[in-house]
């Protein structure tokens, strides 16, 4: 969960963001939050400022010539920035915190609903590199005491992973936040692998299986009815072409990745609206799934 103090710097970013202002108008809107238990002291204001540039990389300043007003200096950081807009957006919506605190009851959010309670202390260990102490245990499967190097994390289908290097295997790996038992930060430092970049790790995959040895394949899949509208919005990988339509009765949509486990239930979830047509391997596989489906019934 996100600590008090982070909910205040996304508070006062998002609202310098919407217009300049006085540090006096500043505090009024604060005091007029009920979601603001305190007030807003001028020495904690600038703290805030402070530790809105760590988080974001954006600076908060003050046009003396203008009625001393306080703006956002560079907002073009967050456009830039995916991991910004996230919070942001994940944080600020709706924009007026007073309207959805009075109307809680009726603005219903999707909320992830279990496995946050270690991401700060994830955050803190990527922060240091320093190694992970974890008791992990997977579904149905036997406790693990695992030294971990903390390289990224990620959400995935409303649930938290942490994606770091096992020192005892020299392997990366994906840990489910809510699989792990105890987490405890090490003394031992790591050095963080000089252009790791996590969105890389993951550009060939859906979801957050990566296997280097699953070679890369076009997929071709038809979409019909109502169903492709609603890829168009969300496509299921970045590498999604839209090759061919007939209106009104289907669509067919290209790929360019690896086939795992997490592309298979993607496009199960589609049921009957979506049909394989290439390669063989994936079709077959589908239809397996279907026909063991079929079976239960």
């Amino acid at each position: 969960m996100i600590s008090k103090t982070y909910y205040r710097y996304v508070w006062l970013l998002d609202t310098l963001l919407q217009k300049e202002l006085t540090f006096e108008e500043i505090v009024k809107l604060w005091k007029g939050n009920p979601m603001h238990k305190e007030g807003l002291p001028l020495r904690t204001f600038h703290e805030h400022r402070k530790g809105i540039k760590e988080m974001f990389g954006v600076n908060i300043e003050c046009k003396k010539s203008n009625g001393y007003v306080y703006y956002v200096k560079n907002p073009e950081v967050i456009e830039r920035s995916k991991s910004c807009k996230w919070l942001l957006n994940t944080y600020s919506v709706p924009q007026d915190f007073v309207t959805y605190y009075l109307m809680k009851d009726r603005i219903i959010l999707e909320e992830i609903p279990s496995g946050t309670a270690y991401a700060g202390s994830v955050i803190e260990a990527m922060r240091e590199n320093k190694e992970l102490e974890i008791d992990y245990q997977e579904y149905g499967k036997s406790l693990e005491s695992l030294q971990v190097q903390p390289y990224a994390l990620r959400v995935y289908q409303r649930q938290w992973y942490l994606l770091g290097e096992i020192s005892q295997s020299n392997t990366i790996r994906n840990l489910a936040l809510d699989r792990i038992l105890d987490l405890r930060m090490s003394d031992k430092y790591f050095v963080f692998p000089h252009g790791f970049d996590a969105r890389k790790y993951y550009k060939n995959s859906v979801g957050i299986i990566v296997n280097e040895d699953i070679p890369l394949t076009k997929v071709k899949i038809r979409v019909y009815g109502e169903q492709a509208e609603y890829i168009r919005s969300f496509p299921i990988h970045k590498s999604q072409l839209e090759v061919r339509s007939v209106y009104g009765e289907f669509s067919e949509f290209t790929y360019l990745l690896s086939i795992t486990p997490d592309l298979v239930t993607q496009i199960l979830t589609m049921g009957d609206n979506v049909e394989v047509l290439e390669p063989e391997e994936l079709r077959h596989k589908i239809k397996c799934k279907l026909q063991s489906a079929i079976g239960r019934y």
